[in-house]
């Protein structure tokens, strides 16, 4: 069940509750924030990953989970990810006078990723991330692609993410985090020339 989301248009802030048998899920994000975070989901390694979303990105995130760790972090990280991009399409409202589109190529040493995302209304992921191993740490990195996933299906974006070449799985994760951020800030941006306009030929997003 999911408690109502406030969203505040003027400011683009938004937060929502998320309570499941499985997870109980805290989210806040203001778009228009300078990339302050706040963040307790339980998983350190995906504290590490949304915090480089919120300075990247230059949001103010603010993250608290609970869920059925004693299983493993799937549903956790699944559902952060989905609590994420329900705050963020509430925050982002009608879409009127952003960029709509974003991308971003980010390096971390041997490692280079690219993302783009387009505020388009259809949820779809394409991924293409080799990842070298299976862990980071305790951290199964299969979770990264259904917390892009739960996210994409949620804030209703259509989102590809490529690692271009990387080494070291925990290089080749952080780039696609930082670039996400800044892809993420490019297309939520306002944009002076668009003003009240839904950056769309058909109207509506």
């Amino acid at each position: 069940m999911n408690a109502a989301v406030q969203p505040d248009v003027l400011a683009r802030r938004a937060s929502l509750r998320r309570d499941t048998a499985e997870t109980k899920i805290l989210v806040g994000v203001d778009l228009d924030g300078s990339g302050q975070a706040r963040l307790a989901s339980g998983v350190p390694f995906l504290d590490h990953m949304l915090d480089q979303i919120a300075r990247h990105g230059l949001v103010d995130l603010e993250v608290e989970a609970h869920g059925d760790l004693h299983i493993d972090a799937h549903h956790t990280v699944e559902d952060v990810g989905i609590t994420l991009g329900q705050a963020v399409a509430r925050a982002v409202g009608d879409k009127k006078g952003i960029r709509r589109y974003g991308h971003a190529y980010v390096p971390l040493d041997e490692a280079l990723s690219r993302v783009v995302i387009d505020f388009s209304g259809r949820p779809e992921l394409v991924w293409h991330v080799p990842f070298t191993r299976a862990m980071i740490g305790s951290f199964d990195v299969d979770l990264v692609h259904e917390f892009f996933q739960g996210f994409v299906n949620h804030a209703q974006v259509t989102l590809h993410v490529d690692n271009l070449r990387g080494d070291n799985a925990h290089h080749q994760c952080e780039t696609v985090f930082k670039a996400f951020g800044r892809a993420f800030r490019m297309a939520v941006e306002r944009d002076a020339r668009m003003a009240d306009t839904i950056p769309s030929t058909k109207g509506s997003l």
